[in-house]
C-alpha cells in the first residue's frame, strides 16, 4: 500500500487554503492522513475556532473508515441513525459525519490517504476537499465513479 508524501499533502492543503481565500472562505482548518488515518500534515488559519483539528481527524477518519465522503456518511446516519450509533462507538467516537471528509487516491485508484476540511458549510468543505487534491494532481473518489470500478474492485452502493 503506498502512503501519500509529505509532499502531496503540504500541497492539497495549500491549494484549500489559497482556494479558501479567493472564495472567502471562513478560516479553514485541513487535515491530511495516510492510509490508517495517521496524520501526515496539517495547518488551521488564524481565526479558526477551537476543536477544528479534531473535526478535519473526524471527516477524514469518517472518509477512510467507510470507503466514502463524510458527507455521504452524515446522509446514511440521517437514513440509518441506530447503525450509525454503533459505528460511532465502534470507532470511540472518532467519526465525524460531515461534509468536508474525501479518500485521496493515486492514478491507478489506490486509496493513498485522506483530506478533512473544516470551518465553512458542509458543501463548502466538500468542494475545497476535492480541489485540493485535484490540484496536487491526485484523484477523488468521483474521479473513478464513471469507470464503475477503484483500484480493481467494482463499486457497490453500502
Amino acid at each position: 500500500m503506498t502512503a501519500i508524501t509529505l509532499d502531496q499533502a503540504n500541497r492539497i492543503i495549500a491549494a484549500i487554503i489559497r482556494r479558501g481565500a479567493e472564495i472567502q472562505c471562513r478560516p479553514l482548518s485541513v487535515l491530511v492522513v495516510e492510509p490508517g488515518c495517521k496524520v501526515k500534515a496539517f495547518q488551521k488559519e488564524d481565526g479558526s475556532s477551537m476543536i477544528r483539528f479534531e473535526m478535519a481527524f473526524g471527516k477524514a477518519y469518517a472518509a477512510l473508515a467507510l470507503g466514502r465522503s463524510s458527507k455521504l456518511v452524515r446522509i446514511r446516519a440521517d437514513e440509518r441513525p441506530i447503525f450509525m450509533r454503533y459505528l460511532l462507538s465502534a470507532s470511540g467516537d472518532q467519526i465525524f459525519p460531515e461534509g468536508g471528509g474525501l479518500q485521496i487516491r493515486d492514478e491507478t485508484g489506490e486509496v493513498i490517504g485522506a483530506v478533512g476540511v473544516t470551518g465553512d458549510t458542509e458543501d463548502r468543505d466538500e468542494e475545497l476537499a476535492a480541489f485540493g487534491i485535484r490540484a496536487a494532481g491526485l484523484k477523488t473518489d468521483d474521479d473513478f465513479k464513471d469507470t464503475g470500478r477503484r483500484s480493481g474492485v467494482r463499486l457497490t452502493n453500502i
